[in-house]
């Protein structure tokens, strides 16, 4: 068997990993090469395999198009831009594709990678252009040892998992929130605006690309196909209850952050208003002693005071007198 242990290499048909599942029994591994005689074996009808294939490699699709009977939106799913979640019946087959954090992400929500899935009865199919974290909790639970019923089971497990990957983005963005809200308390404003803006535009992409696949989901529970058991639909409607409870806290906290930032904008526009008002009083005190200075600066005949012994101090005392008026005049109003 080749080795397909690489969790992010693939062998010459793309194929990451693969993996055999029985009714409880842990997984064991599976190579390309043995994939036709599974599927062709009927004596265990209850045995399921989950292949896994990297997009980047060229092999895997010809293998895919050569080896396996998948439908046409399968395929049309592995071109396709990030955009909304789907999830479809196509020939008797769920085919979805799904959105997740990519797994070498260091918390920046907004990157965004892509799975296509297509399941039925005895097969699982996958393929991903680059590693995402929810897949790879995934095959970390089944190198555990964790038993997997049917590919149905494995596709709830997944989508608690991506579930759970969007609690850790919204636990650690409510941490960031929180410090932020005792930062404006203190009244530091400048150092946050801009995190704040990110913080929410990630949110609400986050939102777009998720908040479809609750709705998908029940759509498809309705009316399930016939291969899928009533547990296994147990399975899907706990996991999209889970995911949706997972959105709703996410458009809270969205919520959250949009309230904050009204707080810092009207915080933000009261600092301007003092400041526009300290002046425009410097401005009217300094009004007096600008236009005293500018009449007795003229070289004219006739200035006021010019042969008088107190001219001086008579201007000054004028000008201290109306400084003063002004300064209680501006004051007042500033304080009304």
């Amino acid at each position: 068997m080749r080795n397909i242990e690489n969790t992010y290499g693939s062998d010459e048909d793309g194929l990451i990993w693969g993996y055999r599942f029985a009714p409880g029994e842990a997984a064991t591994p599976i190579g390309a090469e043995a994939v036709a005689a599974f599927l062709a074996d009927d004596s265990a009808p209850e045995s399921f395999i989950w292949l896994h294939f990297a997009l980047s490699n060229q092999g895997a699709e010809r293998f895919l198009r050569r080896s396996l009977s998948l439908p046409d939106a399968f395929y049309d799913s592995l071109r396709s831009e990030v955009g909304a979640t789907r999830l479809e019946l196509d020939d008797g087959a769920l085919v979805a594709v799904i959105h997740d954090v990519l797994f070498d992400s260091s918390f920046d929500a907004s990157d965004v990678g892509t799975t296509s899935l297509c399941i039925g009865p005895r097969l699982v199919v996958s393929a991903r252009l680059r590693p995402l974290r929810s897949v790879d909790r995934l095959r970390a639970d089944i190198r555990a040892g964790q038993p997997f019923r049917s590919p149905v089971e494995l596709l709830a497990h997944l989508l608690r998992d991506q579930a759970n990957v969007l609690g850790d983005i919204l636990r650690k963005s409510t941490a960031r929130v929180d410090q932020i809200e005792d930062r404006l308390l203190a009244n530091q404003v400048s150092t946050d605006r801009k995190a704040l803006g990110a913080l929410r535009r990630t949110l609400v992409r986050l939102q777009r690309l998720l908040a479809p696949e609750p709705t998908a989901l029940f759509r498809l529970l309705n009316r399930p196909p016939a291969w899928i058991g009533s547990e296994d639909v147990i399975e899907l409607r706990q996991a999209a209850e889970e995911f949706s409870t997972a959105i709703a806290d996410s458009a809270a906290l969205v919520e959250r952050v949009k309230l904050i930032q009204e707080e810092l904008a009207a915080l933000v526009n009261e600092r301007t208003g003092r400041t526009l008002f300290v002046l425009t009083v410097v401005t009217v005190l300094a009004l007096p002693v600008n236009l005293v200075a500018g009449l007795f600066g003229m070289n004219v005949g006739g200035i006021p005071l010019a042969a008088s012994a107190h001219g001086f101090a008579a201007v000054v005392s004028l000008l201290v007198l109306l400084t003063a008026i002004l300064a209680w005049f501006s004051f007042r109003r500033g304080g009304d």
